[in-house]
């Protein structure tokens, strides 16, 4: 209730009625974490259906749709919370209907990526509702489409994964520059890949608990497995970040700024956040230990909360004597885009067959059991 009455405010106000932004500091909480950060932990969802319908990773089937609707939510929700932060809300479907078109922009690129993805993932989730619905025909054309949805979706991703570090690439004198470089759409993408899985990790052990009497038999009997993989995968995944961290740092020579107290924080960041996970997913998927592996994804989730965060608000403008803090009634706003995709989601979980069912994969050739069966007849 607070949220939306600050939210009529906002819209009939102005930004400055209940936000810290400026000509200085024009992107806030609202992008920094609802965007840049909340479209990373979405990242699962290309991940998932890239390892299960172009690797063939069938194991991993029968989290493959909750794992779509939780994507879908988090661009539904953080990705809308761009409206939000518009000054002018209304413009926000310029990228669109072609008013002023900035294909040399990288916003123009993730504004289309967001709306193409968003489609891509309902696409994707559509067999759930037709089978909720009783739609058998359009079920099987929904299932027939999901092919070409998950390869649009995966090519979607790993664009606009990179474009929202390329975002910054601009910024150059304004993030500092521990965290500036010019590999940040790089670091960007592969940070979207554990971020997303972490996420999975953290999400499906909740559901699994939560939603018990929704999940079906098979997921149940295989839960603890996929765990232990999809910690293997982080693992390896976050290695390659440090790599990649590690030799930026040293192309950029940023051990003269260790020494400050930003170095310090960038320090507490990777130490705290990457290395340690990193070392407790290996730990826990070689010891097979979950309440490990779930520790270690929630410690890669903060990490990217505060590496993203770091990119577009506490490193920006670090050197500016008036910073940007945001309010209270910014934060509300933010925590009330999570509740509501919570409630949607479990209202979605109780109601659909999404834990219960693995999607139906298109098949080329009939099944031979299927055909002999025809011939039975």
């Amino acid at each position: 209730a607070v949220a939306a009455v600050l939210l009529v405010i906002r819209f009939t106000q102005g930004l400055g009625s209940i936000t810290n932004l400026s000509q200085d500091y024009p992107w806030g909480l609202w992008i920094g974490f609802d965007v840049i950060t909340g479209v990373a932990f979405a990242g699962g969802a290309y991940v998932l259906t890239f390892m299960v319908y172009v690797l063939g990773q069938e194991k991993y089937h029968p989290i493959v749709r909750v794992t779509v609707l939780n994507g879908f939510l988090a661009y539904v929700f953080y990705a809308g919370a761009l409206l939000l932060d518009l000054g002018r809300p209304w413009n926000v479907i310029n990228p669109i209907i072609g008013n002023s078109f900035g294909v040399s922009s990288v916003l123009f690129l993730v504004a289309w990526h967001f709306l193409l993805y968003m489609t891509a993932e309902l696409v994707e989730f559509s067999p759930a509702v037709a089978e909720w619905l009783g739609w058998n025909r359009v079920h099987r054309v929904l299932t027939g489409m999901t092919i070409g949805a998950v390869v649009f979706g995966i090519t979607l991703s790993t664009l606009h994964q990179s474009g929202l570090g390329a975002l910054y690439l601009m910024a150059r004198d304004k993030v500092h520059p521990l965290w500036y470089s010019e590999f940040l759409p790089i670091l960007f993408l592969v940070s979207s890949v554990f971020a997303g899985l972490s996420m999975v990790i953290f999400e499906g052990s909740i559901t699994h608990r939560v939603f018990h009497h929704r999940v079906g038999h098979r997921l149940a009997a295989t839960h603890d497995s996929l765990v232990i993989g999809l910690a293997r995968i982080c693992a390896g995944t976050m290695v390659v970040y440090l790599v990649l961290q590690l030799l930026v740092f040293v192309h950029g020579q940023r051990w003269v700024y260790l020494g400050t107290e930003m170095g310090a924080w960038y320090l507490f960041e990777i130490l705290g956040f990457v290395l340690a996970p990193a070392a407790l997913f290996i730990h826990g998927f070689r010891r097979e230990d979950l309440r490990v592996i779930r520790a270690a994804a929630i410690l890669a989730m903060l990490g990217i909360v505060l590496n993203r965060l770091n990119v577009s608000v506490i490193g920006f403008k670090w050197y500016a004597a008036a910073r940007y803090v945001p309010t209270w009634m910014e934060i509300e706003v933010t925590l009330a885009v999570i509740c509501a995709e919570i409630w949607v989601f479990r209202w979605v979980i109780n109601r659909m067959p999404v834990l219960g069912a693995a999607f139906e994969r298109p098949r080329l050739v009939r099944p031979r059991h299927a055909e002999a069966k025809v011939e039975a007849a």
